[in-house]
């Protein structure tokens, strides 16, 4: 088993953010890539907002760009995911499905995962019309017609952000009004704009099109009846799930799972938490990257105080 200064697990923003500043400030770096490296911008055709970019780039390369560029300062690139964060006496292992080590301070960048329909055509038209993130990809639907699935503030949020740039924006909710879980305010507000309406009731019964998403067989639940609905995009808004299982033993989570900070400071010291697996509110990869490096900074910080 090798030793590093720093463990972090995750390959997204936050991850490969990390290990840019761990490494170029001297320690020892291991990244644990995980299961999907590059995490959800691997799903996502083109970034524009992402500073620096101004021409944009295809998610899946800056990914792998940002990988070469945590390689080139000396990280070492494990793979497969950790199962395991066991705290010992003079630091941390980290037991991988692939490669365990040994480190003196841990990193936790595992992101979160939007929560999906889980249909087969759902996945068919991801990134070509079906999208989980209405901030990063709304730019990419002025003047269409959208879709937003979803109950809830998260829901309500997209839709009047989609609103800004989309032709209409037509909210899907499986059951009745009664049934929304916004807050009150934030459906009051959804249902005052003119370019959002709702259909209650109904849910998604199938995706359609041939290059790129084109109609929705929508179901009402009441009747049963299917009818088709010409979209040009959707958006599922049902939530998000932190990738926090394999450490919910030793690091204090909330009720949904996201890694509880101050800052990015865990309940347990020399553990750093970074990107969507604690944060519940921005979910962008600008923001993931920065308290990337927020959290490589403390490393050191804590590294430094140890000696």
């Amino acid at each position: 088993m090798n030793n590093y200064d720093i463990g972090i697990i995750g390959a997204g923003p936050a991850g490969y953010s990390a290990a840019v500043y761990a490494a170029r400030a001297g320690f020892t770096v291991a990244l644990w890539l995980g299961p999907e490296p590059g995490g959800q911008l691997t799903t996502t055709n083109e970034v524009e907002n992402f500073i620096g970019f101004p021409e944009g780039i295809m998610g899946p390369e800056f990914m792998e760009r940002s990988k070469q560029q945590a390689a080139r300062f000396g990280t070492n690139l494990l793979d497969g995911k950790v199962t395991k964060i066991e705290k010992v006496e003079d630091g941390f292992i980290l037991h991988g499905e692939k490669t365990s080590g040994k480190v003196k301070t841990v990193i936790i960048a595992t992101g979160a995962v939007a929560k999906w329909l889980g249909t087969e055509s759902e996945e068919k038209f991801k990134g070509r019309g079906v999208s989980g993130c209405a901030t990063c990809d709304g730019f990419f639907f002025r003047d269409k017609n959208v879709a937003v699935v979803g109950a809830g503030d998260v829901a309500m949020e997209d839709a009047q952000t989609l609103a800004k740039v989309a032709a209409s924006v037509t909210v899907l909710v499986r059951k009745g009004e009664n049934a929304v879980r916004a807050s009150k305010i934030m459906f009051e507000r959804a249902k005052a704009n003119p370019k959002i309406k709702f259909v209650f009731n109904t849910e998604i019964d199938e995706f359609m099109g041939d290059m790129k998403l084109e109609k929705i067989r929508i179901k009402n639940n009441l009747t049963n009846e299917t009818s088709e609905m010409p979209i040009d995009g959707v958006f599922i808004a049902i939530g998000h799930r932190p990738n926090t299982d394999f450490c919910k033993d030793l690091i204090t989570c909330d009720t949904e799972g996201y890694i509880v900070t101050d800052g990015v400071k865990t309940n347990v010291g020399g553990i750093y938490a970074a990107g969507d697996v604690m944060d519940r509110v921005y979910r962008q990869a600008i923001t993931s990257a920065g308290t990337g490096c927020m959290a490589a900074l403390e490393a050191k910080k804590f590294l430094e105080e140890q000696e």
